[in-house]
């Protein structure tokens, strides 16, 4: 079937990339071993390639991991050595799945209640990766944002954004977690402040509008994570900078407990370079400010 999500997150050597497919099937394809011809179609050590797969990735594993569309992948490395290279999938079927790949079956399985029913997942992000801890953001077609502890199995945080999510992403992955910024239908999306949570209002928040289309993708910049962009159905991008408050935490009015404080977000400039939405953005890790997008007019 189509491929409809992939990353190269989870990989050790930067040259596996892991495929979510239109058909529920999540794939890794070694890069590296399709192009030198090193083994079978399928992966296996030794087999002799037909002339007609060579130079394609091989595949050197593969599961059947949604009910359904994989409509989101994210993966991570090994977070300075103490934790295994993971990816995390969500699905059409409403489930968010991690994966190590030395195993066949997912190592945690985030099921939507049967009595709710379930809802598309439409994004995933690792995030707060240090240490012994890990955690994995979800978006939902409904506006559900819920974040996972992996460490001690359990929903953290859950809110809803009122509109589906179409991103979401953490400002780095591999520290304790900071920011995070929440993209949504109708034109909007959320910046959270993630350091302090409260026990009723949870994390603070600011909420902006642009593009006045949905806003498919976010992307925070390797080399400045205050620094991010955003696509938009306009066939535009916006790059913004957060400005932290003067005080990020707060004493709450009724109960006195510790509250977050949201800053503010600066537009620094926008181009509308297609007629069709952009739908995907990366940033260069080398070189700062180098950059790629596509658009659904299929030109990068």
């Amino acid at each position: 079937s189509g491929i409809k999500c992939s990353t190269f997150g989870g990989s050790r050597g930067g040259y596996t990339i892991a495929l979510g497919e239109y058909g529920g099937t999540l794939s890794l394809c070694d890069i590296e071993r399709g192009v030198g011809g090193g083994g079978d179609k399928r992966g296996h050590p030794g087999g002799e390639r037909r002339p007609e797969d060579r130079g394609a990735p091989a595949s050197t594993f593969s599961v059947q991991a949604h009910e359904g569309i994989v409509n989101a992948i994210d993966g991570i490395g090994s977070a300075g050595g103490t934790q295994a290279p993971e990816i995390v999938t969500g699905g059409k079927d409403g489930c968010v799945k991690v994966w190590d790949t030395r195993v066949s079956a997912a190592v945690v399985s985030l099921v939507s209640d049967p009595a709710t029913g379930a809802r598309d997942c439409w994004a995933v992000a690792f995030g707060d990766s240090h240490g012994d801890e890990r955690s994995v953001l979800a978006g939902f077609d409904n506006g559900d944002v819920k974040l996972f502890d992996l460490r001690t199995n359990s929903v953290r945080w859950e809110t809803n954004c009122k509109n589906g999510i179409a991103s979401l992403e953490f400002d780095r992955s591999d520290i304790e977690m900071n920011k995070i910024v929440v993209t949504t239908l109708e034109s909007k999306f959320r910046c959270y402040d993630m350091r302090t949570q409260h026990p009723v209002d949870g994390f603070a928040f600011t909420s902006e509008v642009a593009h006045r289309s949905t806003v498919w993708t976010v992307a925070h910049l390797p080399q400045n994570r205050d620094v991010f962009m955003t696509g938009g159905g306009n066939g535009g991008f916006n790059i913004y900078r957060y400005r932290y408050p003067k005080s990020r935490v707060a004493k709450h009015l009724q109960d006195g407990k510790p509250v977050g404080v949201a800053g503010s977000v600066d537009l620094l400039n926008s181009r509308v370079v297609s007629t069709q939405p952009v739908v995907g953005f990366d940033w260069s890790p080398d070189r700062e400010g180098l950059c790629c997008m596509c658009s659904l007019d299929q030109t990068m």
